[in-house]
């Protein structure tokens, strides 16, 4: 039976930033407030690799599981609050 990851490190972001540097697994994100916001999320870094598209998320929950091996990093636009929960390894 595989192992289902349920939680994660909450990390907080109100601009582009790291979620983890290390690689894991990204289980979603939570909207705490956004004004047309927008988010791309990357494996790696600013310049890494997109695993998404152009995100307009409403606030709420949204479940994102995806395994990033270079770490996870979020590019923001607009005014976009959200904490991401991401379990390292």
């Amino acid at each position: 039976m595989a192992h289902l990851q349920q939680s994660g490190t909450p990390v907080n972001l109100s601009g582009s930033g790291a979620v983890s540097l290390a690689a894991g697994s990204l289980l979603g994100f939570y909207v705490n407030s956004t004004t047309a916001g927008t988010v791309v999320l990357r494996n790696g870094g600013a310049a890494g690799t997109a695993i998404s598209g152009t995100i307009t998320p409403a606030i709420g929950w949204h479940r994102f599981p995806a395994y990033t091996p270079a770490g996870c990093y979020a590019t923001f636009a607009n005014t976009l609050d959200a904490t991401f929960f991401f379990a390292a390894g």
